[in-house]
């Protein structure tokens, strides 16, 4: 299983990193995870290319799920990727120079955040 980092390095510049979560064999035909501590869960909706947050860093660390629609997200570095239905990014760059997030298209975006704790 893969999901994304988004990160700042020690000059402040924000990245993308793909990271493959270590998953174990367990029962029923599948693999899991250890487990990561999460403070809780909370969910947001937002109407398709009308959500734009200009350059902000993340509040918190936290687990992005994305459920529905599309969300464009740039980098300082200059990288930009899209993430759709079923990608999961983790939101650490609660420093530096952040991050720009935007809808994609006219289908409603629905999120799971899931902070994680200190």
């Amino acid at each position: 299983m893969k999901y994304t980092r988004i990160y700042a390095d020690a000059n402040g510049e924000t990245h993308l990193q793909d990271i493959n979560l270590e998953m174990k064999e367990a029962a029923h035909s599948a693999t899991i995870s250890e487990m990561i501590g999460a403070k809780g869960v909370f969910f947001r909706v937002t109407r398709g290319n009308e959500y734009f947050i200009d350059w902000h860093n993340a509040p918190r660390r936290q687990f992005v799920v994305n459920l529905s629609g599309e969300v464009e997200i740039v980098v300082s570095d200059g990288e930009t990727r899209r993430f759709g239905p079923g990608s999961v990014i983790l939101a650490e760059d609660l420093t530096g120079k952040g991050h720009i997030s935007r809808g994609v298209g006219d289908a409603e975006r629905i999120v799971i955040f899931v902070p994680l704790v200190d």
